[in-house]
């Protein structure tokens, strides 16, 4: 089963969800402030991390900023405090999911494991769009051979559209492929993902230029295939 992190300085909701989980056969770290939680990134090589924003000191999207320096395993935010603006907050560091307080451990694992599968690779080959290359069997891109650094949903979104044989993607179907559901205030959650996945393509003039916004409907990937 998955290694879980779970940062939360609530020391009793940490070892409830932490033996909710363990009881599910999942590996599970704890930590009840972010630089513990920093520090058992690297040994505990979590397959994802669960994350509460609300923490004395260092709070979870500072953790968060730290994580992605050096990582782009999923993050699960938790917070009593879920406003449209702290939802994008999250999404715009590269978080994965923003689940609310209390929550039911039902939700949260199956949030977990769609936020673990979304990051697993794929059984696949190759997609070609020169000078953009996407390792499925990887789940690596790169652009003239240099890896560009995804985060989970970023790839899952241009995998998405890249594989889609160029016809606009709805933002309906985008939530429901990423996401998992798909409500309207969801669309802005989804052009933050869009927005950090663009900047990191505009490194390049032609990858900058591969995916085009369909107005209001979603977006299509314009890249011409090449050979391999």
């Amino acid at each position: 089963m998955p290694t879980l992190l779970l940062i939360d300085d609530d020391r009793e909701m940490l070892e409830i969800t932490s033996a909710s989980f363990h009881d599910k056969g999942y590996q599970v770290r704890t930590a009840e402030n972010a630089a513990q939680g920093l520090r058992l990134l690297a040994s505990a090589a979590p397959d994802c991390v669960i994350l509460d924003v609300m923490m004395p000191g260092m709070d979870g999207f500072e953790t968060c900023k730290k994580i992605r320096e050096t990582s782009a395993v999923p993050i699960i935010f938790l917070s009593g405090r879920v406003s449209e603006e702290d939802k994008v907050t999250g999404l715009s560091l590269s978080g994965d999911d923003y689940v609310e307080k209390p929550f039911g451990f039902r939700e949260l694992e199956a949030r977990v494991q769609a936020a673990i599968r979304r990051s697993a690779p794929t059984p696949a080959g190759v997609l070609s769009f020169p000078p953009l290359e996407i390792n499925v069997a990887q789940h690596r891109v790169s652009c003239n051979g240099e890896e560009l650094n995804l985060t989970a949903r970023e790839y899952s979104l241009l995998y998405l559209l890249a594989s889609s044989g160029g016809k606009a993607i709805p933002y309906e179907e985008i939530g429901v492929q990423i996401w998992g559901s798909y409500r309207i205030e969801d669309r802005g959650a989804v052009m933050v993902v869009m927005s950090r996945l663009r900047k990191k393509l505009e490194g390049n003039p032609v990858t900058a230029r591969m995916i085009e916004t369909v107005w209001s409907t979603g977006y299509k990937f314009t890249g011409k295939k090449g050979k391999l």
